[in-house]
């Protein structure tokens, strides 16, 4: 993946101008909505330490784990509320497409906002 390429949140920007600044902590997201995309595409890149520094210490996990051959192809956020978004996130697996769809929630914690879980469904 190249650092010119899109954004795999889908913003049409390039990662840099994107989640990658973000990723790297040049700046904090603004809002629950562009956390989660940042963090969408912190699973697409496989960046654990992203994933574990925006999330919420009170249900934050002690490691991120990656399912082997399972490619992130795309995210379209359903809405985005107040402290919570609700998204599908699809990904690639040898057995097929599939689909995770999710209503997030978020916290302002420390002036930053911070994943604190979600409801999966269906």
């Amino acid at each position: 993946m190249s650092l010119l390429d899109p954004c795999p949140c889908g913003s049409g920007r390039a990662y840099p101008a994107c989640c990658g600044a973000l990723h790297v902590g040049a700046r904090p997201a603004e809002t629950p909505e562009e956390l989660m995309r940042s963090r969408y595409s912190a699973f697409a890149r496989r960046d654990a330490e992203y994933l574990l520094r925006t999330w919420h210490p009170r249900t934050r996990p002690k490691t991120v784990d990656f399912e082997d051959g399972l490619v992130w192809t795309g995210l379209e956020i359903v809405e985005a509320a107040g402290d919570e978004v609700e998204f599908v996130a699809v990904y690639e697996t040898a057995l097929g497409l599939g689909a995770l769809s999710e209503r997030s929630r978020f916290e302002r914690r420390g002036g930053r906002w911070a994943y604190v879980d979600g409801d999966v469904k269906g």
